[in-house]
């Protein structure tokens, strides 16, 4: 289900909140007043579901640009008292990232907002990295007294300078500030602890050594799960495990995937797996349904059935894909993969299921939405409209809609159109090269993405496909 900070999909906030194409073709038609609120309540209160990975700075940059919106409500929104306490990306990445577009849109109000909060703000890395592709050499050295007196002249002050030297994002301020006489001492010596930072971990490994057995390599990786916080190892075991074992140690493995410690098992599933080992998927059902078996060990084990190739796994994946349990699921995505058209019908009830029980926004239908597409299911239509529409999750509904433009005969003049305006570059790429061009505002939208230099490239390309040799024309 949806999380409860996002509107119903049919409002007008709802659509700015999913960043679809269709919210800002409302916006512009609402009232100014009720465009600008819903716009700053989606930029000021981040709606993504994963704001890592999901994009909305530039579409809602471009919406302020549209609606000529002032930054008061973003600036009240960056110093308020909260970003005293509240010092987590989250908070306040998305609105910076709105003012750095908004900057390179030549919003000179956003480029000072941004130089204010990279001085005083708890979130001054995320600005100064905006100001770093945006600002001037003036700019950026306004801005070194007050960036660099948060680091006291103490050892731990220096630490934590070589420290943001070392992991800085954008480099260019602190190369511009190295090159001045004032501050070129105290960050040569910075960049210098940094590098011998990284030199001292690379001195101390913390893994596993050559000549382990793999009882060895076993216990290390059980090891893990007793620190505080725990680590899991089992990966890492896994590719250990491929240095050290040999023919004679199968039964060893066998055993220890049977009956082992959990981490040991979720190793050597992992290891058999990648071999192809023709008892591992019996192992793997075994783990995974075992009631039992831990949450790490079963996600272990069908991550580890998922990345099998062979086409044993395939066929196994056609007996379990009729279960509605996780390692049914699984195997659903299996197919949606690595499956033919036969498994159309197993793939298509695997998306039904999993709209119906776990809603629109299930981790689960990303592979399966894929899936119907890659497979061709015609009837598959309606209900990656369904997922489209109201998922949350802008990625998930750009896979729905190349599903959509593979198994979807109107999908050109119909939800084509609007992906021309959505938040993800993918798909307004996927756009540029379906919509068709009878409605006067997909022509229109065109000629803004190919003449809007923070557009991507690649949706600049697929523009220009569709005008022909005369693209700078359009």
């Amino acid at each position: 289900m949806f999380d409860p900070d996002i509107a119903p999909s049919g409002t007008l906030l709802g659509l700015l909140q999913r960043g679809r194409g269709d919210g800002t073709l409302h916006a512009l038609a609402a009232p100014r007043a009720e465009a600008l609120a819903a716009l700053n309540d989606s930029v000021l209160r981040d709606p993504r579901r994963d704001w890592q990975v999901e994009n909305r700075s530039l579409y809602y940059a471009r919406l302020y640009m549209q609606l000529d919106g002032g930054l008061e409500e973003i600036e009240r929104h960056l110093f308020h008292p909260d970003d005293l306490v509240d010092t987590g990306e989250e908070r306040t990445g998305l609105a910076l990232a709105v003012l750095g577009h908004l900057a390179a849109y030549g919003r000179d109000a956003a480029r000072l907002l941004l130089r204010s909060y990279a001085a005083a703000g708890s979130n001054w890395r995320w600005a100064l990295d905006e100001l770093a592709l945006r600002d001037d050499d003036a700019g950026l050295m306004s801005l070194a007294p007050a960036v660099l007196a948060r680091f006291p002249g103490t050892e731990q002050g220096e630490a934590e300078l070589a420290a943001a030297v070392r992991d800085a994002f954008e480099p260019r301020p602190w190369r511009l500030w190295a090159e001045d006489p004032r501050y070129g001492a105290r960050l040569a010596a910075a960049g210098e602890q940094g590098s011998f930072d990284r030199w001292q971990r690379q001195l101390r490994p913390r893994g596993p050594r050559p000549g382990w057995s793999v009882a060895e390599v076993l216990e290390w990786a059980q090891q893990g799960l007793d620190l505080e916080p725990a680590e899991h190892r089992h990966l890492a075991a896994a590719r250990c495990l491929a240095a050290v074992v040999g023919p004679e140690d199968r039964p060893e493995l066998l055993r220890a995937a049977r009956s082992g410690p959990d981490a040991a098992r979720a190793a050597v599933l992992h290891h058999l797996a990648e071999r192809g080992d023709p008892d591992v998927l019996d192992l793997i059902e075994s783990a995974a349904v075992d009631p039992f078996s831990s949450e790490q060990l079963a996600s272990a084990a069908l991550a580890s059935f998922e990345r099998m190739r062979s086409v044993a796994a395939v066929e196994r994946a056609r007996v379990w894909a009729r279960r509605t349990d996780r390692l049914g699921m699984s195997a659903a995505a299996m197919l949606a993969r690595r499956g033919g058209r036969r498994d159309a019908e197993l793939v298509l009830a695997a998306l039904r299921r999993t709209v119906r029980e776990d809603g629109p926004d299930a981790h689960a239908l990303w592979e399966l939405v894929d899936g119907v597409g890659r497979l061709g299911v015609a009837c598959a239509a309606p209900v990656l409209r369904h997922v489209y529409r109201e998922t949350s999750s802008s990625q998930l509904r750009g896979r729905a809609a190349g599903a959509l433009a593979a198994t979807d005969p109107g999908f050109a003049a119909g939800f084509a159109v609007e992906c021309l305006w959505d938040c993800e570059e993918t798909t307004r790429e996927l756009a540029a090269r379906h919509a068709a061009t009878g409605d006067d505002r997909v022509v229109e939208q065109l000629r803004r993405l190919a003449a809007d230099p923070a557009e991507e490239d690649e949706v600049q390309t697929a523009v220009r496909s569709r005008f022909g040799p005369d693209a700078s024309a359009v």
